[in-house]
C-alpha cells in the first residue's frame, strides 16, 4: 500500500497547517497528514511550518517563539483564501481532536533555526494527553530532537528528514543509534538507487514535496512507500 500524506493539509483549498486545511485532507479522504509543530512564548504547542507569520499576516512581525497562544490567536492567517477570512492557527490539541483514530500523523518539529528546548516533552505529553501514541510518526530535520524523543518513548516512531544531498542516507541513518522507522528525502534527488538502498536497510521512504502526478507514479514505480504531497489528486488517491 502506497500511503501519501496531505502536506500542511489540503493547502491548496483552505489556509495551511490549520483546522479547515485539515478538514479538507480528511474529506478527500486522506489516509495520512502531515504538520509542523512549535513552542509559543508560554510553552503551548502550536501548529504552524514559518517562524513567523509574515507570508500570511504583514502585519505580523514577530516570531513565534516570542508571541503568546492568546497573541497568535489574534493573527488572521486567512491569506489568498478570503472565504477563510479570520481563520486562525490551531493548537496541536486542537488538530488532534479532528482527527479520526485511523490517521496517520506526521509531526514535524520544526526545530531548525529556533531550537524549542524542551518541545520534545510537550510533544509526547500532549499526544499522551490525547491517546494518540498510534498512528503517529514524529519527523524532523533535527535529528538530535529525534533522539530525545525516543530517549522519552524509545518504541516511538521516527522519520529522518533530509535536505541536502548526503552520501549514504540509510547508513548515516543506521549508525545514528536511532530506531529510525522511515527517510524522508527532498523529492528533487529521489532516485531508485536511494530508494531501494534505504528500504534494503528497513526503512519506510517518503519523499517530499510531490506534486505532479506523473513524478509521483514514477516514484511509486521505484518503490517508494508513500510521498507528502499539497495535490489532493496525490494524497487523496489517484
Amino acid at each position: 500500500m502506497v500511503l501519501n500524506f496531505a502536506h500542511r493539509g489540503s493547502l491548496t483549498e483552505a489556509p495551511e497547517n490549520t483546522l479547515p486545511a485539515f478538514q479538507k485532507a480528511i474529506d478527500h479522504g486522506a489516509k495520512a497528514i502531515e504538520l509542523d509543530v512549535q513552542l509559543t512564548k508560554d510553552q503551548q504547542l502550536i501548529v504552524c511550518h514559518d517562524h513567523k507569520l509574515t507570508r500570511f499576516n504583514k502585519h505580523s512581525t514577530k516570531r513565534i517563539k516570542d508571541m503568546t497562544l492568546a497573541e497568535i490567536k489574534e493573527i488572521d492567517v486567512s491569506g489568498s483564501f478570503q472565504e477563510y477570512e479570520g481563520t486562525t492557527l490551531g493548537t496541536l490539541s486542537e488538530v488532534l481532536e479532528i482527527c479520526p483514530n485511523d490517521l496517520l500523523i506526521n509531526i514535524e518539529i520544526k526545530n531548525i533555526p529556533v531550537i524549542y528546548e524542551g518541545i520534545e516533552e510537550i510533544l509526547i505529553q500532549c499526544l499522551s494527553d490525547h491517546n494518540r501514541f498510534h498512528d503517529v510518526i514524529i519527523s524532523s530535520f533535527d535529528h538530535m530532537a529525534l533522539k530525545n524523543v525516543q530517549d522519552i518513548v524509545p518504541s516511538m516512531p521516527i522519520g529522518m528528514l533530509f535536505y541536502y544531498r548526503i552520501l549514504q542516507p540509510w547508513k548515516y541513518a543506521k549508525q545514528s543509534g536511532l530506531v529510525v522507522t522511515s527517510i524522508h528525502p527532498n523529492q528533487v534527488y529521489t532516485d531508485r538507487e536511494l530508494v531501494e538502498q534505504c528500504k534494503s536497510f528497513g526503512y519506510k521512504i517518503f519523499p517530499y514535496t510531490v506534486n505532479d502526478e506523473e513524478h509521483y507514479e514514477k516514484l511509486v514505480e521505484y518503490g517508494v512507500d508513500g510521498v507528502f504531497s499539497n495535490n489532493p489528486g496525490v494524497f487523496g488517491g489517484i
